[in-house]
């Protein structure tokens, strides 16, 4: 039996193999603007992301270039929550800093 399927016990005593489907995953985009600090957007992704701090620099020198930077892949939930963690932090300090979600 491979590891994506697992065996159950029909009606009639046998057993049965399903498939067991892998969740989807998805990236978490954070997105330039021209108000968030280089210095918050580092300390974000160590703090929520658990980057490095050179990890961190390398992300934060992308989405200043490139006016985006991926965080890290995630099951749907885990996304959403670590896009909800950067708002929120966001907000508290006063800065419009934005993620959004992509299908990987």
């Amino acid at each position: 039996m491979s590891e994506n399927q697992n065996s159950s016990e029909n009606s009639t005593g046998y057993l049965e193999e399903t498939d067991i489907k892998e969740p989807s995953m998805y990236k978490v985009i954070m997105l330039n603007d021209n108000f968030t600090s280089m210095e918050f957007v580092v300390e974000i992704l160590m703090s929520v992301f658990r980057k490095s701090a050179e990890e961190a620099t390398a992300i934060m020198l992308d989405i200043h270039r490139g006016g985006f930077g991926e965080c890290g892949t995630y099951t749907y939930d885990i996304a959403q929550t670590k896009v909800m963690q950067v708002k929120n932090a966001a907000r508290q300090s006063g800065f419009p800093l934005r993620c959004r979600i992509e299908e990987a």
